[in-house]
């Protein structure tokens, strides 16, 4: 079987917790060949770690990396503010990319980040594990078979214990450039985004939404807790909201709950490994699933792309509408008004487009 051998940027926790448990996993498709990262000692460190050259196999400037011949793709997990002239400098070397989410840490940025696979005609996949998660995937299908009839409204609650997490250790939380943010909406913007791809990959593109926030000033995220409203543009309502600056101490967890016209589909959590479906005629059935699959799913996807065998599933068009969700509800906590958000139903599932269609059909046969 061919490898791909990735040249890994930024050698922080997310490759430690998050992307190199996954390349364990996935050890007959890839192998990683060079890491460079701003503190070099880090670098060498996984260097040492994986075998590799602690001189030649081991970069502080991503640049020299770039120069290698022996490198087939490349992996970025850098800091969010860095996101953006990364991912533009290293889609300049014609190598397919993994890029963390979000995209970038800007709007602005981030239409411009959507467009390198097209500038540079290079694949790009954003590693979005919520949209590769095996539990979203199975709601996803839920949806569209209409397990428990149409989907009505959701309720989304996330909780982030983030000043809590700060002092803990091994937590995302700990590093400085997440504890005083210089991008919009702090641990809104990082965290979020996860639930507004997950929103949109079950329920496809949104039309309106209207947020508000309770105003703190800690750095980490400009409000304690923001509750928006969610129209998506197949007619479907909710609302979500996201607690950064305490616990839930509610049990069962609200989670993820979708009312539909024959009963109810909830997720607690997304560890907890267990669908609940309650349908209204009193029966009761639970769906099991395996937690946190996202990161081996995902890298799973970008090899058999690089191979041929797939196309990518989660592109930087699509992490640009879940990253200007989470910009659209920050406008709108701050000025209260109503946002339209998707402009096309670009984003629909394919399940939706099909039901659009046949209505269309119906309607001209009317006619």
């Amino acid at each position: 079987m061919q490898k791909l051998r990735v040249g890994i940027i930024g050698a922080g926790m997310a490759l430690e917790k998050l992307h190199y448990p996954a390349y364990q996993e996935l050890s007959d498709q890839y192998q990683i060949v060079a890491l460079a990262d701003v503190e070099v000692e880090k670098a060498r460190s996984w260097a040492g770690r994986l075998g590799l050259n602690l001189e030649k196999d081991a970069y502080g400037d991503y640049r020299e990396m770039m120069k290698r011949t022996d490198i087939d793709a490349f992996d970025i997990m850098v800091p969010i503010n860095d996101n953006f002239e990364v991912a533009d400098v290293v889609a300049k070397a014609g190598k397919p990319i993994i890029l963390e989410k979000p995209l970038a840490p800007t709007p602005e940025q981030a239409r411009v980040s959507a467009e390198l696979p097209k500038k540079y005609n290079i694949p790009v996949m954003i590693a979005e594990n919520y949209r590769y998660n095996e539990e979203v995937d199975i709601i996803r299908d839920m949806i569209r078979t209409e397990k428990v009839g149409k989907p009505v409204y959701f309720m989304q609650n996330k909780v982030v214990f983030f000043p809590g997490d700060m002092k803990q250790q091994n937590k995302f939380p700990t590093v400085e450039w997440r504890q005083h943010a210089k991008f919009p909406g702090g641990a809104i913007l990082d965290t979020g985004v996860h639930d507004m791809a997950m929103l949109r990959h079950v329920f496809g593109a949104v039309e309106k939404l209207q947020a508000f926030g309770v105003p703190q000033n800690d750095d980490f995220a400009p409000y304690a807790a923001v509750n928006v409203n969610i129209k998506f543009m197949n007619g479907v309502t909710g609302q979500f909201s996201f607690y950064s600056a305490g616990k839930e101490m509610q049990r069962p967890l609200v989670g993820l709950r979708i009312f539909c016209t024959n009963g109810m589909i909830y997720l607690e959590e997304r560890d907890c490994g267990t669908i609940n479906v309650s349908y209204n005629d009193g029966r009761l059935e639970k769906v099991p699933y395996r937690p946190q699959r996202g990161y081996y799913n995902e890298l799973l996807n970008f090899y058999n792309a690089a191979m041929g065998k797939e196309p990518l599933s989660v592109t930087p068009e699509m992490e640009y509408g879940d990253a200007m969700m989470i910009f659209k509800i920050l406008e709108s906590a701050k000025t209260g008004e109503v946002l339209d958000v998707d402009h096309d139903d670009s984003y629909m599932p394919a399940y939706m487009a099909e039901e659009q269609a046949r209505q269309a059909r119906s309607r001209d046969y009317v006619q």
